[in-house]
């Protein structure tokens, strides 16, 4: 059989957790496949987002009887208000990442917790911010280039100095509508201050502050998350490694570290390699650890270490059911509550260790730089102990798991094309053959496929049969956060895939020696994507907006999903939804994000929101072969 043969389908997925809810029925555990089913059918005046409750007057729900809330507020001010403030929610959400990033760079020194793994980047960074580095010992300047980042989030003056890596028609075009972020925090409380009862109540104003909030996220937290955490752990490059359930071992002792922060999972990492806890796991009956991932903290140690990824957003449970998980250790975000009992039903020990993510039922570890060493060898200790407390009679690990290819960093990107086409244009590399060959018609575009998986849409499914409606149509696709998992767990990050391809594409593949869909990272690294995007405008010599590319979240379902959905348009590329962003219930709202006023006059760009999967692979397609058309190309 050939390894492409091998790729798993959506069905075959559902298959396995359908013999994983099995072991949640023998144990009396709920699952969120019943939980979503509790919840059905969902609030129409929350999905619409005419619901407001941000005053003690309401709440307030608007229907053709009662078209103003208590406060006279009519349906496109609500909306908007909502609108924003899930906005904000997000940008808050990415940005504290990034500042704990910064906090943890402070804490950096010579054999020390963390360390500078990437000098040339933080060098490369401190000169483009323009900090003298000459004759700097390396630390020194991490710690400078740590406190002036810090002033990233509250300087009083100026604004986010990322955004001037951006074209330079996108920054006029910020400029223009004023759109340029300033300090990061002060966009997050302006959001929230716009939206206090009594402030704004107009659409157009809530709406461009969405943008602009959204923007101080891609364009200042998200990228400050990235690019000094690949200053400490090493900027990724390729590696090849497995995906889904199947990457977990009935025979080790088997750790999943769950959620976003890298500076927590790295440590995990270290230690499970750790020769004194490698021997205390066979004192206890094991043959060794085994480290997996879920969500985004998967994507950081597979593209740094090579640690396999058991699965995305709403596999999470599904690790505990197998029966065979000794810890599942977590940081921030997207976390379920239903972790804490569930793992109660089985020997699992679910750990927290973020004072940001306080979970009921978990043994709390609180994690800090200084403490780091210590802390995560305890809490491998404390799993390896664990072993022993199995219960075999439950332990089901389904016989799933893929290859995937991942680590595609944009400098990595620019020189694994650098070395093809043998041009070295500069150190860094060049996108210059990409250009090329889209000019040429061997692709036809590309695709930024991002987020989350969502109840509402039959998980994974939207992200991996777009991707293979995109290969299909010689459109290459950069993936990253949950939606990177669905197309390793389908295995279409196995250079193989190619058989999906077009013509083209699958002689791209091949010439390059890369999968069809390109692994960037986590959810806070499509801020990569917006460099990548911004550095191909300018090696082909438009603007942004005229690139054969869009970005698609298919099934998001976070505040920051939103958040991110806004600075990608904002950053000039169209962007399309297969989940209503709650903002039908006002035909203003929707105009100032899908139509022609708005966004797009702003930014050039706007969102299409399509529930039929079909239908939404087929919009963007066109929208790419316009762009082409457009370009004479």
């Amino acid at each position: 059989m050939k390894d492409w043969d091998r790729l798993i389908t959506v069905e075959q997925m559902e298959e396995a957790t359908a013999s994983l809810l099995e072991n949640a029925e023998k144990v009396g555990a709920d699952t969120w496949q019943q939980r979503s089913k509790n919840q059905s059918p969902h609030c129409g005046f929350g999905e619409a987002g005419t619901c407001c409750r941000i005053c003690s007057m309401g709440p307030c729900r608007i229907t053709p009887k009662a078209p103003r809330g208590i406060c006279g507020c009519d349906v496109h001010g609500i909306v908007g208000r909502n609108y924003l403030r899930f906005t904000a929610g997000g940008t808050a959400t990415h940005s504290d990442h990034g500042r704990e990033i910064m906090h943890t760079l402070h804490q950096t020194r010579e054999g020390g917790n963390y360390q500078v793994k990437d000098p040339e980047k933080l060098i490369r960074i401190a000169k483009e911010w323009g900090v003298e580095t000459e004759g700097k010992d390396i630390y020194d300047l991490a710690h400078e280039m740590a406190e002036i980042g810090l002033m990233e989030y509250g300087k009083p003056f100026g604004h986010q100095k990322f955004t001037d890596r951006a074209h330079p028609h996108t920054q006029e075009l910020w400029d223009k509508a004023d759109l340029r972020p300033r300090a990061i925090d002060r966009e997050v409380v302006q959001s929230l201050h716009m939206t206090h009862m009594g402030c704004s109540s107009e659409a157009e104003a809530l709406i461009h502050q969405s943008i602009r909030s959204g923007l101080a996220d891609g364009w200042g937290g998200s990228m400050m998350g990235t690019e000094f955490s690949d200053v400490m752990f090493g900027t990724p490059k390729v590696m090849d490694t497995e995906a889904n359930i199947g990457v977990m071992d009935k025979d080790m002792v088997n750790i999943i570290v769950h959620g976003h922060d890298p500076s927590l999972s790295e440590m995990i990492v270290h230690y499970a390699q750790d020769p004194e806890m490698i021997a205390l796991a066979k004192s206890v009956g094991a043959k060794g650890i085994n480290i997996a991932g879920v969500c985004c903290t998967a994507n950081e140690v597979a593209m740094r270490h090579g640690i396999p990824m058991a699965g995305n957003f709403l596999n999470q449970e599904n690790v505990v059911l197998t029966g065979a998980c000794e810890a599942i250790v977590v940081d921030i975000q997207c976390i379920f509550p239903a972790l804490g009992p569930l793992s109660k039903c089985f020997h699992t020990k679910f750990i927290t260790t973020s004072d940001i993510a306080r979970i009921p039922d978990s043994e709390f570890y609180r994690f800090s730089a200084e403490t780091a060493g210590e802390n995560a060898k305890a809490i491998v200790k404390m799993a390896v102990e664990n072993f022993v407390n199995r219960k075999p009679e439950l332990v089901n690990i389904p016989n799933q798991k893929t290859k995937a290819r991942v680590g595609y960093a944009v400098e990595t990107i620019k020189k694994t094309l650098d070395g093809v086409c043998n041009t070295h244009v500069d150190e860094m590399g060049t996108l210059k053959p990409l250009a090329d060959v889209v000019k040429a018609g061997v692709l036809r575009g590309a695709v930024a496929m991002v987020g989350c998986n969502n109840p509402k849409v039959r998980p994974d499914t939207a992200h991996i049969e777009l991707m293979k409606k995109m290969l299909k149509n010689d459109i290459i696709v950069v993936v990253t956060g949950c939606s990177a998992q669905a197309a390793a767990k389908a295995g279409l990050m196995d250079p193989d895939a190619k058989e999906f391809c077009g013509e083209g594409l699958k002689r791209v593949c091949e010439l390059v020696g890369i999968p069809p869909v390109l692994h960037m990272g986590s959810c806070v690294d499509i801020s990569r994507m917006m460099i990548l995007a911004s550095d191909l405008a300018k090696d082909w010599g438009c603007n942004i907006s005229q690139l054969p590319l869009c970005g698609c979240a298919p099934e998001w379902m976070s505040e920051k999903a939103v958040s991110i959905g806004n600075y990608v348009v904002g950053t000039g590329i169209n962007t399309y939804l297969g989940v209503d962003p709650y903002s039908k219930g006002s035909s203003e709202v929707t105009e100032l994000l899908q139509g022609e006023t708005g966004v797009k006059q702003w930014c050039e760009a706007n969102y299409t929101v399509e529930l039929d999967i079909e239908k939404l692979g087929d919009l963007m397609i066109e929208d790419i072969e316009a762009k082409r058309a457009a370009l004479g190309i």
